[in-house]
Parts: C-alpha cells; structure tokens; sequence
C-alpha cells in the first residue's frame, strides 16, 4: 500500500475527529454517535466506488480505506488499553468507593446473567448450539468505555449517575473479555454444551491474576518514576509504558484479564501517583493522557464504524428478528438487575439505595461500541469457527451495537430529560441565584479597583456604575426574597456554597504546592463529599461528610492490630505520619473559610445563616484541633518537623513566585531566571521528603504528660509505657458498655468523653480516666460510655492497675477525690492504699474524674 496514501487517510481520520466535537455540539448529539455514522458513512462511500461503474477515480482511495489493518488485535492491544488506563486515572475514587456496591454488581453480575439470559434466548430463538450463543451473549454483555463515559459527560448528568455509569464501563469489559475467551475456545474445540460450572469456577482465577499483575506493574512504574523527578517526560513515557506492559504481561505470560491488569494499575497510580511524584509532573501526565484518549476514543469509533457495512454483508431477513431478541434480552437481563437485586441489596443494607429515575437512565444508557465490534470481529478472523457461527455473530453483534448508539444514543440527552435528571431542583436553582449575586458582587470590587487604576473618565465610569449597580440589586434581591426557599434551604445553600470555596482554596494550595499532591487529593474527596452531603441532605448531610472526613478508617485501625498484636509498626507509623500531615492541611484550609463566610455568605443569606456557619465551622476546627493535640502529645517532635516542612515549603513558593515577578519586570534575563528556578527545584525536591515516624519512642513521652504519673521515676514510666495500649475512638463511638465483663482503666490522652448512668452524664477530657471504679470495687460497669470527638486513649487493665496503684501517690489521690465526690468512703475503696498529699482542687469547669456529677 502507498505510504503517501495511508498517510493522507489518517490524516484525514483526524481531519473528521476535529470536525466531529463542534459537530455533535451544534446537533446536541453525543460525539461518539457522530463519529459512529460518519464512519459507516465513509465505509458505505468506499464500497460504492469500489463497485460502481460511474467512475474508477476514486477506486485508489477506496481500495486503501477497505485495505486498512483493521483487527481485533489493533482494537484489543493498541486503543483498549489507553481508553481504560485513562478513564481510571480520571476517576475519583475515594467518591466512587461510596457506590462499590452497584458498581460491582452492574459490572460483574449484570454481565453474567446478560451473558445467560441472550445465550439462552438466542439458543431458544435459533438453531446454533448452546457454546455459540453464548459467546454473542458475552460479546454483547460489555458496555463500551468510550461510548459511555463521552456522552454521560458531555450531558447534564448528576455526578453520581455519572459515576456509577463510568465505573461499570470500566470494570465490566474485564468481566465480559473473560467470558469471551472461556466460550470462544468453547466454540473453536467444537463443545456445543459447555460446562457453566466450570467455567464461571475459572472467572475469579482470572480477575484476580489480572489484578496482581496490574499492581505490581503500577508499582514498578512508580518506583522508576520516582526515580527522575526531575524529568517530567521520562516519567510521562514511563507511564504510557505501563498500561499496555501489564495488558499484554497478563495475557501472555500470567494467562489473566488484560483489562483488569490494565485498570488495576491505573487505579494503583491513581492513588499512589500524587503523592510521589512533584504535583506539576502529575498535571502533565494527566494532561497527556487526556489527549491520547480523546484520539484513541475518536478512532476506535471511526475503524469500527467502518467494519460495519461488511459485517452486515449477508444479512438475511430472520437475522433482524435475531437481533430483535438479543435487544430485548440483553435490556431484559439488565432490568432483572437493576430493578430486581439492587433494590434487595438495598433492602438488606448492602448496598446504598439507588433512586428508581437512576436506575432508568443506567437501564438505558448501557452503550455498545467498538469493544463490542472487536470481539464480533475476533469471531470472524477465526478460522477453526464455523462459518454460520461467524456470519450470525457478526450480523448480531453489529446490528445490537448499532441499535445502542443509533436508538439509545441519540434518545438518551431526551430520557434524562423526561426522568427530571437534567433539571435544577429548586435549590439548585435558588443556588444559581447566589451564584450570579456573589460573581457582581466581586466584579464589582474589582471594576472600581480597574477604574481607579487608569483613571477613566468619571462621567463614564458613573453611567456604567449605576446599570451594573441596578443589575447587581436585582441579582443580590433574587437570592435574597425567592419565595419557594425555605429557611433550612438557605442553611443548605450557604453550606454547598461553603464547601465550594473550600474546594476552590484546596486547588489554589496545590497550585501554590502549600499541601502535598496527595493531601490535596484526599482534602478534595472530602470537600466533594460536603458537597454532596449538603445537597442531598442539608445540614445533617454536610455534618455527616465532615465527621467522616475526620474518622480513623479501617486501614488506621488495622495498622494498630498488626501493631499491637503482630508488633508490625511500619503501617501504623505510615498512617500516623498520613494522618498528621492531612490534619495540618485541614487546620490550613478551614482558617481560610472565616473570611469566606463573613464576606460572601453574610450578604447573601443574613446575619443568622452566616453565624450558623460558622459555629459548624468553628466544631470543625476544634474536632482538627483535637486530633492534632493528641498527635502531638505523642509525638511532639514530628509535629515541630511537619510545621518546619510546612514553612520550607511555603518559603520557597513566596520565592519562586518573586523570580517570576523579576522576570516580567525584566530586572532579570531568561538565563537568570532559568538557573534560580532550577535552584528551587533541587532544594523543593529534598524539602518533599516527609521525616520519617518513630513510633516506638514516644509512648514515655505521652505518659510523662499526665499528671497522675508525675511522681513516678523513669523507669517506671518506660515499663507504664509499655503497659499502656493505644485506643482510638471516633466520634460516638462507645468505649465501655453497660454490665460488660472486661475490667480496665481508659487514660483520655486528647479528645474527650461523655458518661451515662442511671439517666443523668458527665463529660471527662484530657488527662482524665474512667473505669477505674468498677476495677476497685469488684462490680460490672452501670454507666455506658462513648467518646464526643476523635479521641485517643490509653488502656490499661485491671492487674496492671493496681499494681501501678500501690506505686503512685498522685493516683491514689485522684482515686480518692472521685471516690469522695460520689459519695464513696475512700479508705473503703483503698484499705490499704497510704494516704498522700491532698489532691489539686480541680479547677471550676473542669469534669472531675469518674463523673463527679451530673452535666
């Protein structure tokens, strides 16, 4: 083939995707549809000059464009892998994590039983065997990446629908490819019935070999990345290695899914990446992927659409009421999820519900694309299929990709219609309004500040003041006086509002490299989920997503497991260094929202909005405040370090930023500029290395600053600190149960508690203890209690105790004063405890120990 011509045909395919985008926006059609039919529009247009008699001219370009090395291959290994790794790289997952459940069930099961249910259909409907219908029923059982995540995107979808949609599509081709192989080979051995037992049994041992292979691909790209900080393109190239190293490493050499290797790793760096690699490195890579998937996406559409017209070469009139059934099997199959088990997952507190206008739109927005078309065309390369089974195959999974994008395409902006899913719900409405009165308002201050910088003329300048003035009044009195909002709607307004500008200041800290890149990934999770917990249930859904911001996750407790039991500290001291470093960020940002809400918020939604506000806020900043304290109790000098770094960090961004100004002042050439600002980046490079934790050193620390251990010697204290066991408690989390058998002493290191017996509760704080009543008097516990904000605690139990009683002088004081407080006779409680010094008199507001009265 000319090289000149296949050159000026690509060129040409790039030629269409560049018209295609402003094309499909002028339709308001989904560009994947647009470029669908302008593919099958230049297939047909070759064909016809290849086979009229009217003119032979374009027999040349005809003949390359059918002549194209278009395989399943060049599908499967060259586009399929960039579409995935792309998609996952763009995925936040912290939020897609909060839909796992569906999105599992809508990629796995869903594919299994659409794979059954078009199988067992087609086998009733047609006279091919039981292996052959079900290889179309896996072919057609995977929805299309490219096909979906562009159109949801480029539609006003609710992010969540948009989320649980993209996560299918990703994951399911996995399923869907490993169903494929089981029943190709099926087919190409000659085995009209297979085993499903069988098969299924080897669809985990396939999704879990991918899975390695892909994590420990991603792995080894982080680390040689990691390796060339200072080298943004070899880490780019690194990465564009990567995807299609862990797809054919697991085909190949494991005998796994490609495609979960290939996700897997894009989810491994996607989470790992920011926080190794420098943020501006990762901005990059992000941006080149995009790029390289918006072509790959656009092609896969055009070569595939061009298969088409041959695919349906033959096609007989019994084919259409074949692809009738499959169409209403494969939706059939999909409903049976969707409206059968997700509602009993719900139901059985498995999965989170799913609203029935959701579970409509992802019924008719599964997309069959060019994944669908490569595995029909796979069929058709084969020699050892039969032929009837390649030419049905073909013609099925075809006809089906057509009816999703050509009918279910273009129909499905017009269903999200019709569900409601496109329209502002009157808060959202009502938000816009704030919106469009905050905007004039800013624009307003910043034309005067235009005005009197350059000085124009006055006349002017109060002619086009009072119209703005006029608009900004309008805009200010809309938001103000709207008439359908209720007061606990503008609670939630001025929250989502809160939240966004919490998410603004996030950006512009990693901009500034205030934050690490993978603080900043975390912070912007949570700020998505105030977000969200504000609209969808107002106040108690924004305190909700912000009590979870500040939880110890499950890995955190884990770690203290493998810590405690197995005496494996490395995760414990990566996930305290973690949880110090995401504190320090929080208390940065939040000190940024005062201004915020007093600015912005007081002058839209009043005085009484505002000051709720920010008492929300301020519960915030004590809940970070208190974890902080706990950390750096014990471990005050990694906190001293964090906050050096913090400084290091900020010192060298105020230089940089300096440089700059120099260079558009030209006080300094580009040479100049260039050596500074390599200067910077070494010494940023060596300030991004986080101090390492010493877990194991600080227990004598902690226990030295509790006063009821202030009389104990040294050596003392080092044994108590090894005596003392760590317990971290979230907020309503119940520490000590009512009539439980277990007899210990909890020491409250940070936070605070609330008691509760018999109707009436005390609060205790820090350097306070309970438990130890029901030790010394021999009884079960009659008080329930549970901590009031993040806490830590130190535990000790019931012989460690007493032994530790007969030692300390401060403790048997504090013991008494407790006692006498609640109406206990102390020497009854210690008979043969020596009687020390009077205790300190507890200060006015301050709980005393064991709850010495009602709150």
């Amino acid at each position: 083939m000319d090289i000149v011509l296949v050159t000026t045909i690509i060129a040409a395919l790039f030629l269409v995707i560049g018209v295609s985008e402003p094309l499909a926006a002028r339709l308001r059609l989904p560009q994947s549809v647009i470029l669908a039919s302008l593919g099958m529009l230049i297939g047909v247009g070759a064909l016809f000059f290849l086979r009229t008699e009217l003119t032979d001219a374009l027999n040349p370009v005809a003949e390359a464009i059918l002549a194209l090395p278009i395989r399943s291959n060049v599908f499967l290994y060259v586009f399929l892998p960039t579409l995935l790794f792309q998609a996952t790289l763009g995925m936040n997952l912290r939020r897609m994590l909060d839909d796992w459940v569906p999105i599992l069930v809508l990629a796995v099961v869903a594919v299994v039983v659409a794979t059954l249910g078009v199988g067992y259909a087609l086998f009733w409907a047609s006279a091919l065997p039981l292996a052959a219908c079900l290889l179309i029923g896996a072919i057609v059982s995977t929805t299309d990446p490219s096909a979906v995540v562009s159109i949801f995107r480029s539609i006003s979808a609710p992010r969540r629908l948009a989320r649980i949609i993209e996560g299918e599509s990703l994951l399911n081709d996995a399923a869907a490819i490993a169903l494929f192989g089981l029943f190709m080979g099926f087919v190409m051995l000659g085995v009209p019935d297979p085993d499903l037992g069988q098969t299924l049994a080897r669809f985990p041992l396939l999704m879990a070999g991918g899975a390695v292979t892909g994590w420990l691909a991603a792995q080894a790209a982080i680390w040689l990345m990691a390796l060339f900080p200072g080298h943004p393109r070899a880490q780019v190239s690194i990465s564009v290695a990567l995807p299609y190293l862990a797809y054919i490493g697991a085909e190949q050499s494991v005998g796994a899914s490609g495609v979960i290797a290939v996700v897997a790793a894009g989810l491994t760096l996607n989470l790992t990446g920011p926080g190794r690699l420098p943020p501006q490195s990762w901005s990059n890579l992000r941006e080149v992927w995009d790029l390289l998937a918006h072509w790959a996406g656009a092609l896969i559409f055009i070569l595939a659409a061009l298969l088409i017209p041959r695919l349906l070469e033959g096609a007989r009139p019994s084919d259409f009421v074949l692809i009738g059934v499959v169409v209403l099997a494969a939706i059939a199959a999909r409903a049976v999820i969707l409206f059968g088990l997700l509602p009993l997952l719900t139901a059985i507190r498995l999965s989170p519900p799913v609203d029935v206008p959701y579970r409509a739109a992802i019924l008719w927005g599964g997309l069959r694309g060019a994944v669908t078309l490569a595995l029909a065309l796979a069929v058709t390369e084969s020699l050892r299929v039969p032929l009837e089974t390649k030419r049905l195959v073909g013609i099925l999974a075809t006809g089906f990709t057509l009816f999703t994008l050509l009918v279910q395409g273009t129909t499905l902006r017009w269903v999200i219609g019709r569900l409601g899913l496109d329209r502002l719900s009157p808060i959202e409405e009502a938000l816009s309004r704030q919106v469009v009165a905050v905007a004039l308002q800013t624009v307003r201050e910043d034309v005067a500040r235009t005005t009197e910088t350059y000085d124009l003329t006055r006349e002017i300048v109060r002619t086009e003041a009072k119209q703005f003035g006029a608009r900004l009044d309008d805009a200010v009195r809309a938001a103000e006086d709207s008439a359908d909002i209720l007061d606990r709607d503008r609670i939630t307004l001025g929250l989502i509002a809160l939240a966004g500008h919490e998410r603004d200041t996030i950006l512009r800290c990693l901009r500034d490299r205030t934050i690490p890149g993978a603080m900043a990934e975390r912070l912007l999770s949570d700020a998505d989920r105030l977000i969200e917990g504000a609209r969808t249930a107002g106040r108690s859904g924004y305190q909700r997503a912000a009590r979870q911001a500040a939880t110890y996750g499950r890995g955190f407790r884990a770690a203290v497991w493998l810590h405690g039991r197995l005496r494996l500290s490395g995760p414990l001291a990566r996930l305290t260094a973690d949880r110090f470093a995401l504190l320090l960020s929080q208390r940065l940002i939040l000190r940024d929202l005062d201004e915020f809400i007093d600015g912005r918020i007081r002058r839209i939604h009043g005085r009484r909005v505002a000051d709720l506000l920010q008492e929300l806020l301020s519960r915030r900043v004590e809940a970070v405040e208190t974890g902080l304290e706990g950390l750096r109790l014990q471990y005050p000098g990694y906190a001293e370090e964090l906050e050096r770094r913090f400084i290091r960090r900020t010192a060298l961004r105020l230089e940089e930023r300096e440089y700059g100004a120099m260079r558009e002042d030209g006080l300094i050439g580009a040479e100049v500029h260039t050596a500074l600002t390599e200067d910077i980046a070494r010494r940023r490079f060596a300030a991004e290395d986080r101090p390492a934790l010493d877990i194991a050193l600080q227990g004598p620390e902690l226990v030295r600053q509790f006063p009821l251990f202030a009389d104990l010697d040294p050596a003392a204290l080092r044994q108590l600190a090894r005596a003392l066991r760590p317990r971290y408690a979230d907020a309503g989390e119940i520490l000590l149960r009512k009539d439980a058998g277990a007899r210990r002493v909890f020491f409250i290191a940070s936070g605070a508690v609330e008691l509760e017996v018999a109707g009436q509760s005390w609060r205790l704080g820090r350097g306070e203890m309970f438990g130890q009543m029901a030790v010394l008097m021999r009884r079960t516990p009659r008080a329930e209690v549970r901590a009031i904000v993040p806490s830590t605690l130190l535990v000790l139990d019931e012989d460690r105790f007493r032994r530790l009683l007969a030692r300390s002088g401060a403790l048997r004081d504090a013991v008494r004063a407790s006692a006498a407080k609640r109406g206990i006779d102390p020497d009854a409680l210690l008979p043969d405890a020596p009687a020390s010094a009077p205790a300190p008199r507890d200060p006015p507001d301050a709980a005393p120990p064991d709850g010495p009265g009602p709150r």
